[in-house]
């Protein structure tokens, strides 16, 4: 490539390559020269190409300079003049077209695809700083308006567009942002007539009423004003958020979450009037997930009557103002006070008559109800009928039995057991005789027997099988000692189970915790009810203090019975 000269190896002069337009596309006009008159020079002679004259070399005159040489530049060289050139000459440019390519961001968060029109197509880079503020979803197709600065790429010698803000052409960002938004809480089940969770009634008279505005906006005073306009009784908390500017849905969804933990019935959202940006706030999604995760009814009053936000949507009931949710939320105190003398009124009267339809159908049933006395006398004349039934059949068998029993004492009267016994006795006598000779008898033959056995003992010499079996005895006894003490500790610990079980089931176990027991004196039964004493009768109360282990050694305390009341809840 040659140079030229007083080029210096830059790129010719603008006249040469045009002109740019301003930022907003504009022509400007080149810049004008003005020449200043000069004297034209002599002609040259006439030269050949070897810088000689035709006619020869003259005199005087200086020969032809000699040719430039060719400066080569290298792919680097050129790729850095070309990166110098485009970003100082296209440092700030707006340029529109259709998105192509675009596959949503990378690991890193970019956004990379091309901008196209039908004659060109341009490589652009969206930053994962810029790509996260965005307001609206970018798709292919989408014919938008980028500024930024045109980037040359060294290792691949390609330009890109590098976007510092992108909006798109035909609608604006915001208004994009606002329908694709509301599309995709509305596919959630948020709003719309798909939403998951039916918007909630608003309590008639809330107790408390929670808001969230800025507390010096002129929303929270109109607000107030109207709601204690009406109803002076009515408790507010405020929840300070700012409405408006970077980070406010933060603060306000924060807000939001903070008064549904309190004992609020309702949360009212509001703001006074404005622009679309003053009011994008509540377009938020971090606000509307925070409104419909409230478990409490959310009242969403963003603005003037012909602002709708989505915040609107996602609440339980819109109003139109700040002071349209006040007129909702809080019923006139007159009127309320004037239909509950109304409603008490025709209360007491629907009572009165109700008492009186009582009392009628109270005679009514007492005319139908028989005395029990009467029952009662028809009972007794009965029972003494019975009575006497009984006693005719009774008389005839007791009478017969009496008879049998003075026939029976005659017999025995005449069979006289004292002879029998006297035979009976000496019979006996002559047995036990026999008896004592035959005892003396066997005696005698045992005796023999017996030092037969005790000589043949001593001959046999019994001594070392003694000791075996004194050994053996030995044996047995200790591990009859061991069973008895493991079968004794079972039975101490059984019994102590046992003790301890019937320690915690004694009445005494319960009275030393407070409780006593109450005796009758006249017969010392046990008072379970009012209805086992009367009144002037004379008691006696047991209380087991001082560790008392028998009722006997019971304190005991004598009271009289003064009155007896009917059943009450314990």
């Amino acid at each position: 490539m040659k140079k030229r000269k007083g080029a210096g190896g830059e790129s010719p002069p603008p006249a040469t390559l045009g002109f740019q337009g301003d930022l907003f596309g504009a022509a400007s006009a080149p810049p004008r020269v003005v020449a200043l008159p000069k004297k034209a020079p002599p002609p040259p002679p006439p030269v050949d190409a070897d810088g000689t004259g035709l006619l020869g070399p003259l005199e005087g005159v200086p020969a032809a300079p000699p040719k430039p040489e060719r400066l080569v530049l290298s792919v680097g060289e050129l790729t850095r003049q070309l990166k110098q050139t485009l970003e100082s000459r296209f440092a700030r440019v707006l340029v529109r077209g259709e998105v192509t390519g675009f596959r949503g961001a990378n690991a890193r968060g970019h956004w990379y695809f091309s901008l196209k029109d039908p004659v060109a197509s341009i490589d652009a880079k969206v930053w994962a700083s810029l790509a996260g503020r965005m307001r609206f979803a970018l798709r292919d197709g989408m014919e938008v308006l980028a500024e930024g600065s045109v980037d040359l790429y060294e290792p691949q010698g390609r330009y890109s567009l590098i976007v510092t803000r992108l909006e798109p052409v035909g609608e604006g960002a915001l208004a994009l942002a606002f329908e694709q938004l509301k599309a995709r809480l509305a596919a959630e089940g948020l709003i719309g007539d798909r939403r998951v969770r039916p918007p909630r009634p608003l309590p008639f008279l809330p107790q408390r009423i929670g808001v969230v505005t800025s507390r010096t906006g002129a929303a929270l005073q109109d607000f107030l004003r109207v709601l204690h306009s009406r109803n002076p009784r009515l408790s507010v908390l405020l929840a300070d958020a700012r409405v408006q500017g970077e980070g406010s849905a933060s603060e306000v969804a924060r807000a939001i979450a903070r008064l549904s933990r309190t004992d609020v019935d309702v949360i009212v959202v509001t703001r006074g009037g404005g622009s679309v940006e003053d009011l994008w706030t509540f377009n938020e999604e971090e606000v509307a997930r925070a409104i419909f995760a409230s478990p409490v009814p959310v009242v969403s009053a963003i603005g003037h009557e012909i602002d709708f936000t989505i915040s609107d949507f996602v609440a339980d009931w819109r109003a139109a103002t700040p002071s349209a949710a006040a007129e909702r939320l809080s019923p006139v105190l007159a009127d309320l006070e004037l239909s509950l003398a109304t409603q008490a009124g025709r209360l007491r009267r629907a009572m009165e008559r109700r008492v009186l339809e009582l009392r009628e159908y109270q005679g009514q049933l007492a005319s139908q109800l028989e005395d029990p006395r009467r029952m009662l006398n028809h009972q007794r004349l009965h029972l003494s009928e019975q009575v006497e039934a009984m006693m005719r059949v009774l008389r005839p068998a007791v009478r017969e039995r009496r008879e049998s029993l003075r026939a029976l004492a005659e017999r025995l009267q005449r069979s006289r057991p004292q002879a029998r016994l006297g035979e009976q006795r000496a019979h006996l006598l002559k047995l036990a005789a026999r008896l004592s000779d035959a005892a003396r008898a066997s005696v005698s033959s045992r005796q023999a027997t017996l030092s037969a056995a005790r000589l043949g003992l001593e001959r046999a010499s019994p001594v070392a099988l003694i000791a075996k079996e004194r050994a053996r005895l030995a044996a047995h006894q200790a591990r009859l000692r061991a069973l008895q003490q493991g079968t004794l500790a079972d039975a101490q610990r059984r019994f102590q189970r046992l003790e301890g079980r019937l320690d915690a089931m004694s009445p005494l176990k319960v009275m030393s915790r407070g409780y006593s027991v109450v005796f009758r004196q006249r017969d010392g039964g046990v008072v379970r009810s009012a209805a086992d004493v009367e009144v002037g009768e004379r008691l006696g109360i047991k209380l087991a203090a001082n560790g008392a282990r028998t009722l006997g050694g019971c304190e005991e305390v004598e009271a009289t019975v003064t009155a007896v009341k009917g059943p009450v809840d314990c």
